[in-house]
């Protein structure tokens, strides 16, 4: 299914289903908080081309919580909270959530990214497991590493080309 640049991964979907969650959602939906829920909307809009699910506001008018789609995956949006414990991060991107997100060209969506104001933090390279990776920091400080199916590895091509990289780690 290809849904804004998103292309959910074919191979091995994970199928296990728990009682209680709503029918279309995940189990687990990362939510990021900001300091500018309307500044991050257009960010993942305009780099991922996420399809908007839904948008509420806070007492102030401006947008305190938002649903952004990605294909099959649901990533929320939350204006920070005098009342909730949770902040936005900060300013020189130290936080320990990174999202990991698979679209149909890497290359081309870093590429957006960077002209939306973030900036690069890994250079885009293919990794042993078989994606094509970059990380940016998008501006509102969220940590994001962009990727693409490459090529399809076993889990011993995987095991061998890591043994490889210990090895010349160590040479």
């Amino acid at each position: 299914q290809d849904q804004g640049g998103y292309r959910a991964p074919s191979s091995r979907r994970m199928t296990t289903e728990y009682k209680g969650v709503p029918a279309g959602a995940s189990a687990i939906i990362p939510r990021l908080v900001c300091r500018d829920v309307e500044a991050q909307i257009d960010f993942c809009r305009e780099t991922f081309g996420v399809v908007e699910g839904v948008r509420r506001p806070g007492p102030d008018g401006r947008t305190a919580h938002a649903m952004l789609l990605f294909g099959p995956s649901m990533l929320m949006l939350e204006a920070e909270q005098p009342t909730l414990p949770s902040r936005a991060p900060q300013a020189d991107g130290s936080s320990p959530v990174v999202i990991y997100v698979y679209v149909e060209d890497v290359d081309a969506t870093i590429e957006r990214a960077l002209a939306r104001g973030a900036t690069l933090v890994t250079p885009v390279q293919t990794q042993f497991w078989g994606d094509r990776i970059g990380w940016v920091l998008d501006p509102s400080g969220h940590m994001w590493t962009i990727a693409t199916r490459v090529e399809e590895t076993s889990e011993e091509q995987r095991r061998q080309r890591w043994s490889g990289i210990l090895a010349s780690a160590t040479d």
